[in-house]
């Protein structure tokens, strides 16, 4: 897979990551946050079983080897879900979604300085503070009325 495809997905992955928590929401409205966020993970989880049947060359036999906090994924996931839920309604998708993608720099270049979790480590420097920075002020002049 060549980096431009990959990029692209990622850039699909984006825009799935705006419009998730818009259906999630909408169908909290007649279900409830919880179980809006169980029907989004179950919907998930039928969706990647048949396709690390069908189409996946791994294997769950590593599970056994993993360490715990590697199967710590899930709750990350269904709180963020969850949280997605209920935040997207009251604040809106653009806010939500500024806010999301700063904590997620920041997060970032911790994780890239100190090569948390085996990431390769990238230092940080002035330029990419600067960058998150200025991204932090977008959140506030979007949210901003």
């Amino acid at each position: 897979m060549s980096n431009i495809f990959l990029l692209g997905a990622v850039f699909v992955g984006g825009i799935a990551a705006a419009v998730q928590p818009v259906i999630n929401a909408r169908l909290a409205t007649r279900t409830g946050v919880l179980e809006s966020a169980t029907v989004s993970f179950a919907v998930g989880t039928i969706v990647l079983f048949i396709l690390s049947l069908t189409a996946s060359k791994g294997s769950f036999g590593g599970i056994a080897e993993a360490q715990p906090w590697e199967l710590s994924g899930g709750f990350y996931g269904a709180f963020f879900v969850a949280l997605m839920i209920l935040a997207v309604p009251r604040l809106g998708v653009t806010t939500v979604m500024a806010a999301l993608i700063v904590a997620q720099l920041v997060t970032g270049l911790i994780f890239d300085h100190y090569g948390l979790m085996g990431v390769r480590v990238a230092t940080i420097d002035l330029r990419r503070v600067l960058g998150v920075l200025l991204l932090l002020g977008g959140i506030f002049m979007i949210y901003r009325r």
